[in-house]
């Protein structure tokens, strides 16, 4: 039987090996761009401006998420109980009280966004103010709380500066092929064996922003499963996660705002229980909601 303790280690080891994965693809790339034109010009040229682009992004990321949400700052005097469940889970996690935000919207849901605790918020529909109990809200606003806890935001950032890397140079290397200027060949079997290396490379090069778009969704969905094992820590009582995750799901509509650019934000898939059939599962930001529900209920 999972604890709660054994969930969350497992899901950050899991966590931490995409990463290296992650990592040893970026070094993959760029060893074989290296051998290929026998220079790094292109490689740091490419890696300041994705650094650039994201860094940029990252500090500006959580006002980009309300905006997309169409999110309203929420007031204390209407939504007194969604102030208090948050104060005070704030408390027991030991964070400063975010920033709340009202999405004017039917469909169930909520993120949270911001660069660290102390420039965080949370955001949750009228929707979910209207369907969820005191115990489920609870256990939703835990889960947000718990990935401005774990530091998310950062590690989504990271994420998309590796995967913006690869897809960048992936462009730049594809695009240039047909200009030459590549490693000159020798004869015999080293000539054989670079024209191996060439084509096990261009072919890597050309599907690695696949690949790493991927992995990117691989570590969401692990990130979500570790919110959800430290939300029920945090407020003891899985059940009442579970019990709004059914909820969510049996809404089972898109939200109007719903955007591919912060779908990895929310606590449920904006696009709705649709999204996540046949082809479409290997490009889920969320795990089943079936499997995080049946999870959460062997937690002791």
């Amino acid at each position: 039987m999972a604890t709660l303790y054994t969930q969350q280690g497992r899901n950050v080891r899991r966590t931490w090996l995409l990463m290296a994965v992650f990592l040893v693809i970026v070094i993959a790339i760029g060893y074989f761009i290296s051998y290929y034109y026998d220079n790094l010009a292109i490689l740091v040229i490419a890696v300041i401006f994705a650094l650039a682009m994201n860094v940029t992004s990252y500090w500006y990321s959580d006002k980009i998420s309300l905006s997309l949400a169409r999110a309203v700052p929420a007031n204390r005097k209407d939504n007194l109980e969604l102030f208090q469940v948050i104060e005070n889970l704030s408390i027991t996690a030991g964070l400063p009280m975010p920033k709340v935000y009202i999405i004017p919207d039917p469909a169930p849901n909520a993120f949270a966004t911001g660069r660290d605790k102390d420039h965080a918020s949370v955001a949750v529909t009228s929707g979910l103010l209207g369907m969820m109990d005191k115990n489920e809200l609870s256990g939703v606003l835990a889960h947000e709380l718990s990935h401005i806890g774990n530091r998310d935001i950062l590690l989504s950032t990271v994420v998309v500066v590796l995967v913006g890397f690869i897809s960048i140079i992936a462009y730049i290397f594809t695009r240039s092929m047909w200009l030459g200027g590549g490693r000159r060949r020798g004869n015999g079997r080293e000539g054989e064996a670079g024209a191996i290396i060439m084509v096990v490379g261009v072919i890597f090069v050309i599907l690695s922003p696949i690949i790493a778009q991927l992995i990117q969704l691989a570590i969401s969905r692990r990130r979500e499963s570790l919110a959800d094992a430290d939300g029920a820590l945090l407020t003891r009582y899985p059940e009442g996660l579970a019990s709004a995750l059914e909820k969510i799901e049996a809404y089972g509509r898109p939200m109007a705002t719903a955007n591919n650019a912060t779908a990895h934000l929310y606590i449920s898939n904006p696009f709705g229980e649709g999204a996540s059939k046949g082809i479409a599962k290997l490009f889920m930001t969320h795990p089943p909601t079936e499997e995080r529900i049946k999870v959460l209920r062997e937690m002791e």
